[in-house]
């Protein structure tokens, strides 16, 4: 299906970008003496600030056996310091109206205050300290220990959903350790104690591993002067390990899955397909395959599964595609089908293959990746309106070795993908030998359980975000 571009696309397409308001300020990038990378977004429509500290340390950086550390070490960063007692980080953020929080990835950790500007100093100090004197007992670990366990208990034990993510994606991987699970294994977490915490952290919390952004009513000046304040006098760790990973061998045989619990109300199936990552220097491929999910699977409406399977053949009600490109490592592209009553998995599996069979033979429609085009350029504009996406942007970039020019240029990347480029990256992706296609479902026989409205699949196709 191929149609020709209306002038009208044309020029909302070139308009859009020239939209970009002034107002919404630049971003200057520096580094410390001691290694730590900076980056400031200037933004002064509000006398507000927000300051996010990237570790470049995720799940994924975890040694054999000592799953989950990176999230639980999280947890215990709020635990004191020498000179802070435990929650005082904490109390003094909301004593001020603050907002604050963490969260884990595969491939990053990261911690933010959102203050008054005024304020900035006093968390450069609080966060500066917890870098380097954060104070963990065997008292203090145990108890957060049992929260992991009881967080991994309402995330996943009591959903059979996660249950079954988490199978496919140990599935997906066949060494690499995007393959376990960012919260940890149940057994390996009940083991953990303050030693392992302790070592992750003196091995990985140093400030040549870490992005430093501030985002908000500054300057780089008065950021840079802060900064070599309270982070400048923190040593490097001159002995911080190579951030190297065991790999992927060649996959050559798809596997399928079958998870099975009485407690799943709507079966369905998902397929991954192992994908390539967003490259510093190379993001086009990235940007192919960014498209090629909004392309399958976005709004039902208007995207190749949703109008095939939704409206023209109505075997699924819900259809979708994912692609998460900013990771360290090769990620995953991958697909969802929720099948209509009726439909049993083995139908809806069958159509999702002939409709991707469909599309790699039919090619893409030019209007659809017009219109596609525009909405990045328009979300790339709306973006600027919101500091904290602007400053998660630029840390997940940096964290995993993209830099600032690469996220600078990623609009412009997206707006040149063509149609040859989108369909060389499905043909490279969309192959069987490198994917996992599971089924969800309850056991035969098992009692009904009331099903609850599809709202989507966030977390496919991405790495998972603990808080």
């Amino acid at each position: 299906m191929r149609r020709a571009t209306s002038p009208l696309t044309l020029s909302l397409a070139l308009v859009l970008p020239a939209l970009v308001p002034a107002h919404a300020g630049d971003v200057t990038e520096f580094t410390l003496d001691n290694g730590m990378d900076v980056v400031v977004i200037e933004d002064h429509r509000s006398p507000a600030v927000e300051q996010m500290v990237w570790y470049k340390v995720g799940s994924a950086d975890e040694a054999p056996g000592v799953s989950g550390v990176a999230h639980l070490l999280e947890h215990l960063m709020f635990k004191g310091t020498d000179t802070h007692a435990p929650g005082e980080f904490s109390a003094i953020v909301e004593a001020h109206g603050g907002e604050e929080n963490a969260f884990t990835t595969t491939d990053y950790t990261a911690y933010y205050q959102r203050v008054a500007a005024d304020l900035l100093p006093k968390m450069m100090d609080l966060e500066a300290d917890r870098m380097t004197h954060l104070r963990l007992t065997p008292d203090q670990v145990a108890p957060e220990v049992s929260v992991v366990l009881e967080e991994r208990n309402q995330r996943v034990e009591t959903n059979p959903d996660a249950l079954f993510r988490e199978q496919a994606q140990a599935a997906q991987y066949l060494n690499h350790p995007y393959g376990h699970p960012t919260i940890g294994w149940r057994h390996e977490v009940a083991a953990l104690g303050a030693d392992q915490a302790l070592d992750f952290y003196r091995a990985h919390y140093v400030p040549n591993n870490a992005i430093l952004v501030v985002a908000g009513d500054v300057t780089p000046d008065e950021v840079r002067k802060l900064a070599e304040t309270y982070y400048g006098p923190i040593p490097a760790n001159p002995d911080l390990a190579p951030r190297i990973r065991p790999s992927e061998p060649p996959q050559t045989a798809a596997r399928h899955l079958v998870f099975e619990d009485p407690r799943v109300a709507q079966p369905y199936v998902t397929r991954s397909y192992l994908a390539p990552e967003r490259n510093s220097g190379d993001q086009k491929p990235a940007a192919a395959l960014e498209l090629l999910a909004g392309l399958l699977g976005g709004e039902p409406a208007t995207s190749y599964l949703g109008r095939r399977l939704q409206f023209d053949d109505p075997k699924a009600i819900y259809t979708g595609a994912y692609y998460s490109g900013t990771s360290l490592d090769p990620t995953t592209f991958s697909l969802v089908i929720v099948p209509a009553p009726g439909v049993s998995l083995a139908d809806a599996e069958a159509a999702l293959d002939g409709a991707v069979a469909d599309f790699l033979a039919e090619g893409v429609d030019s209007e659809q990746l017009a219109r596609l085009k525009r909405q990045y350029a328009a979300e790339s504009i709306y973006e600027l309106d919101d500091v904290g996406r602007r400053a998660q942007r630029y840390g997940r970039a940096l964290a995993t070795s993209l830099t600032v020019a690469d996220v600078e240029a990623w609009p412009d990347i997206l707006q040149s993908v063509s149609e040859d480029d989108i369909m060389a990256a499905a043909r490279a992706v969309l192959v069987p030998q490198t994917s996992v296609t599971g089924w969800l479902r309850a056991p035969e026989g098992a009692a009904p359980v009331a099903a609850t409205p599809v709202a989507g699949f966030p977390n496919a196709g991405g790495s998972e975000v603990l808080q």
